[in-house]
């Protein structure tokens, strides 16, 4: 006979969040239709950039307009069309209008260089690319002529405010209101509606494929927990291709009827305070190192904020003095820190108004509304128990459908219980809040963009001087982290590190050329054989005198 044996456990690392509201059972532009009807009169969105205001009536018809010269122009329900743009007005329309007749948007970072593009474009299938003609040095119309014969399925390109775009704006007469809305109501809540790429390990971007379900309550409830309402103004300076501004920011507004703040095509710290202050907004978004830089404006004592209650901080660790400073001196008394990944739509957890200011800055918050999360041993996959370091897991109606034909990097991310895993480290308190303590893999975060080195590592191994390379983050008080690569170089190579440098500009994008760059003859290796990163990157840390950076306190 068996004897059972009982020890002592502590509470198993497990939450589930709260469901005394219901999910948004509805399509997006089902969810649209019902503010329409509502908030009609009401300011829906404006673009400071392009001195644009439209209501919430008058949004809706520029939408319907566009969606009905869509269907015109022959696109399916589940066709894929490619926007490439910053921050404009436009982008919003094209959001709302594919979502109107079951397109799926593929979004696509301003930053990408034509070989990025591409494949964006490839592997998602798209039909169509509408882009801004131009972004900075870019010149988006020459960088899609130049790719074009590279992507079969690509029919068309449209780019904002010429005749060809003015005259689908202007489009769709011959497409009846009954026939849109046909379209419309025969859509389903679990569509996919969305492809977001995300940077890849193997070198390529994996297309995290979103459905209306998905980001539509994400985005609501994001705001929800926010207290957002009909009356409040939303700055939104993050970028539109991103969750943080399509779903936290846009769907975030118009689920709940309140306004859209665009304060320029790209991030400028004067924009967004300028955009606060005339528009007397109510609650700001960003990532660490935007606030960072607006706290650190020359003027900005000059400026009103006192309309400002509340906001999202995410994207990449925020130093804990920084959340302080946007609760006393930008007036966010009720501001929030939100964490997750474009794979969850993003957002599984996030903290609450009138959590305590340590909850709110030492640690990512609680599970989301009818969102599940755990905190796994990485090794065998069990629940660990709360203050034990493990991956965090989640699952709920947040996680994607899938990487877009993908299956074998899908069944990776997503185990056969449903369990996002999101490769992050985490460790979950006794009161069910959690805090980030660093990643399985090695990803890097600058400045609230996911850089992972093995895809910075497969380009510099196209140039016919590298050997071999080891890519690895250092910490960086303005970005978080800065990319660091480790070259060593074939024998008979000459290259330099500010010739490899100028290698990468022009061909990824900006923000994934490393800052430094040190050649070597050997990396440090285990015993096994395998390269210790960890060592690597403390060597760096000392060598570039970044202990100080090192030691920021970080929520």
């Amino acid at each position: 006979m068996h004897r059972l044996l009982w020890h002592p456990m502590g509470q198993l690392a497990h939450e589930h969040g709260p469901v005394d509201v219901a999910l948004l059972d509805e399509t997006i532009p089902a969810n649209l239709q019902r503010t329409l009807a509502q908030h009609g009169d009401r300011e829906a969105l404006v673009s400071r950039h392009q001195d644009i205001r439209w209501t919430y009536d008058e949004f809706g018809t520029r939408v319907r307009r566009l969606a009905k010269a869509m269907m015109q122009a022959g696109l399916d329900v589940g066709d894929r069309v490619g926007l490439w743009a910053p921050n404009y007005a436009e982008w919003t329309l094209v959001q709302f209008a594919t979502a109107e007749i079951g397109v799926i948007l593929v979004n696509i970072n301003p930053a990408y260089r034509t070989h990025e593009l591409s494949y964006a474009l490839n592997q998602s299938g798209c039909r169509w690319v509408i882009a801004a003609p131009e972004f900075r040095t870019s010149d988006y119309v020459a960088m899609v002529a130049e790719i074009s014969h590279e992507v079969p399925s690509l029919e068309r390109s449209v780019f904002f405010w010429s005749p060809e775009w003015n005259e689908l704006v202007d489009g769709g007469e011959q497409v009846t209101d009954a026939e849109l809305a046909a379209r419309r109501d025969g859509l389903r809540p679990d569509d996919p509606i969305n492809i977001q790429y995300t940077s890849g390990t193997t070198g390529f971007p994996k297309g995290a494929t979103l459905t209306h379900k998905n980001i539509l309550n994400n985005g609501y409830f994001t705001t929800e927990l926010q207290g957002i309402t009909h009356e409040d103004r939303l700055c939104i300076p993050v970028p539109f291709y991103h969750c943080f501004g399509m779903v936290m920011g846009n769907l975030g507004c118009t689920s709940h009827g309140a306004t859209m703040v665009i304060p320029g095509d790209a991030f400028d710290p004067t924009a967004v305070l300028d955009a606060v202050q005339e528009e007397r907004c109510t609650s700001l978004y960003g990532v660490p190192t935007m606030f960072i830089a607006e706290l650190g404006h020359p003027d900005f004592d000059s400026y009103d904020l006192s309309s400002l209650r509340t906001g999202v901080m995410a994207g990449s660790p925020c130093p804990v003095e920084v959340m302080k400073q946007c609760v006393d001196r930008m007036n966010m008394v009720d501001v929030t820190i939100c964490y997750g990944m474009t794979e969850t739509s993003p957002v599984s957890t996030q903290t609450l108004p009138d959590d305590s200011l340590h909850h709110r800055t030492a640690t990512v918050g609680k599970a989301h509304p009818h969102v599940e999360i755990r905190v796994a041993d990485p090794e065998t996959g069990e629940t660990v128990e709360r203050g034990i370091t493990g991956e965090f897991c989640t699952r709920g109606y947040s996680v994607m459908t899938g990487y877009w034909n993908d299956a074998a990097k899908t069944t990776e991310a997503i185990d056969d219980d449903g369990w996002m895993h999101t490769g992050d480290l985490a460790v979950m308190a006794d009161d069910g809040y959690c805090n980030i303590v660093g990643r399985i893999k090695d990803m890097v975060i600058r400045g609230g963009e996911n850089i992972y080195p093995r895809e910075i590592e497969e380009f510099l191994y196209s140039h016919p001087d590298v050997e071999d390379v080891q890519v690895i983050g250092v910490p960086d008080v303005k970005y978080g982290e800065e990319l660091m690569a480790w070259v060593k170089l074939r024998p008979g190579g000459s290259v330099t590190p500010d010739e490899l440098r100028d290698f990468c500009r022009g061909k990824i994008a900006h923000y994934k050329v490393p800052r430094y760059v040190k050649l070597v003859s050997e990396f440090p290796m285990t015993v096994t054989g395998k390269v210790r990163k960890v060592e690597m990157r403390e060597a760096s840390i000392d060598e570039l005198g970044l202990g100080s950076a090192a030691s920021t306190e970080m929520a």
